[in-house]
C-alpha cells in the first residue's frame, strides 16, 4: 500500500497525524505529509510523493484517509 496527500486539499486538522503519526506528520506550514521513517515527502507534488505503508500501519492509514475533513489523502494498493 501506498499514501500521498494533495496538500491543496488539506486542512491542517492533523487528525492523520493523531491516528497514525508513524506515516503522517504536520510541518510548520500546517499542512499534513507522509513520510516513511525519518523522510518526510516534504515537497507538494501529489503523487509524486507517495510513502510506502508498512503493512501493520495499513488500517491506520485507512482510518486517516476516511476521517479526513479535506479529503486530501490518497490510498492506492499495491
Amino acid at each position: 500500500m501506498k499514501v500521498w496527500i494533495d496538500q491543496d486539499l488539506c486542512t491542517g486538522d492533523g487528525l492523520c497525524e493523531e491516528i497514525c503519526p508513524p506515516v503522517f506528520t504536520l510541518l510548520d506550514d500546517g499542512l499534513a505529509y507522509v513520510k516513511e521513517g525519518d523522510l518526510v515527502f516534504s515537497e507538494p507534488g501529489g503523487s509524486a510523493q507517495m510513502a510506502t505503508v508498512p503493512s501493520e500501519l495499513e488500517d491506520a492509514v485507512v482510518e486517516a484517509s476516511e476521517e479526513c475533513p479535506g479529503e486530501c489523502i490518497f490510498v492506492e494498493n499495491d
